[in-house]
């Protein structure tokens, strides 16, 4: 039987305890003051809305370095009541606790960098740059400075997802042969024109939010294979149809990444095989279903066939929720930074950037 996340949730724990408990945090009652660095990622809405709707959050400022993409957005529903400000007034605000990264792959790295300098937390979206060594030089500044690094990956406080992999890690399914998961989309020219900048293609650009479950749940892969292949009739260079498989000792992990699939919704999934039971979330929103087939009665799972409708899922309430306690009250986030940089690694390892 495979042990899921012991060592990884372990890793350095000691040293990030120690960093975690010099933050300082917000005194009791103030709000978590809040600047938006970059307004052109698409869960940019839904992460405002998320703060917004949290009484921990105050969201004051707004910042959108590029001319013509600020003009674009500066009547977006959530940006129209924030204050505007330069990068530099964005990063001088010492009153600002934390600043959300919403802007290109290409500038979340450098401009991470200045936002932890400055001494401000960060929540960055994903994927955060296609390079290793760059990401970690950030990961590891914000472990010396003592700031938080949150990334914007949607599934760690799924619901579904959680449960499958408890009823892996406490061994009710038995022998964990196999974690299988599919994260397809329905993109439009401008934003396969984005994603096609990178040769990880799909797989970069959505992979990743599966590849953290897996990481989480079993750690650094032996070996990483990828398919990154432009099999659709559209006339440009993205690699839209991607599989990438995980190897570990005695377990396999397949991702599916595909950017032309029509009602995706119904068909992005996850699904924990083992030699007793699997567990299979699809779909996985708005309001998921778990269907669980058992050989024998094992925890609180009956033999044979069984379904779970579990309550709408909304994104990134949880991941605010956590990042505003971890902010308050000094306290380490569940996914540390040794966790982003082997998700990352991962990442890029899946995605053809790196062996």
């Amino acid at each position: 039987m495979l042990t899921l996340g012991g060592k990884l949730m372990e890793i350095d724990r000691r040293r990030f305890l120690g960093a975690a408990l010099a933050l300082p945090a917000i005194a009791a009652g103030g709000k978590i003051r809040t600047g938006i660095l970059g307004v052109e990622h698409s869960h940019l809405g839904g992460k405002l809305a998320a703060m917004q709707g949290n009484p921990d959050y105050e969201v004051v400022s707004v910042c959108e370095p590029n001319d013509a993409t600020r003009k674009a957005h500066a009547g977006d529903k959530g940006l129209a009541r924030l204050r505007w400000v330069s990068i530099d007034e964005m990063l001088g605000d010492k009153a600002l606790d934390l600043i959300v990264f919403e802007g290109e792959v290409k500038d979340a790295v450098p401009f991470g960098k200045r936002v932890i300098e400055a001494g401000k937390h960060l929540h960055l979206e994903k994927p955060p740059t296609n390079k290793m060594e760059p990401f970690r030089e950030l990961a590891e500044l914000a472990r010396k400075r003592n700031r938080l690094l949150q990334l914007g990956y949607l599934w760690r406080f799924h619901a579904g997802t959680s449960l499958a992999l408890e009823a892996a890690k406490k061994g009710w399914l038995g022998d964990l042969l196999m974690i299988r998961a599919t994260i397809d989309s329905d993109r439009g020219a401008d934003q396969r024109a984005v994603e096609a900048r990178y040769p990880g293609g799909s797989m970069f650009e959505l992979g990743g939010h599966m590849i953290d479950r897996v990481v989480a749940a079993l750690g650094r892969p032996t070996t990483v294979r990828h398919w990154l292949r432009h099999d659709t009739s559209i006339k440009d260079t993205l690699k839209d149809n991607t599989l990438a498989v995980f190897e570990y000792p005695s377990t396999l992990a397949i991702i599916v990444s595909t950017s032309k699939v029509a009602n995706i919704e119904r068909h992005r999934s996850f699904e924990v095989i083992g030699s007793d039971g699997t567990v299979m979330v699809q779909p996985m929103e708005p309001a998921p279903v778990v269907r669980i087939d058992m050989r024998e009665d094992r925890g609180p799972y009956k033999k044979g066939t069984q379904e779970i409708a579990l309550p709408p899922q909304p994104r990134f309430i949880k991941d605010f929720e956590e990042l505003g306690r971890a902010i308050r009250t000094g306290t380490p986030l569940r996914y540390s930074y040794d966790h982003e940089l082997l998700l990352h690694e991962t990442l890029l390892r899946a995605s053809g950037e790196i062996s």
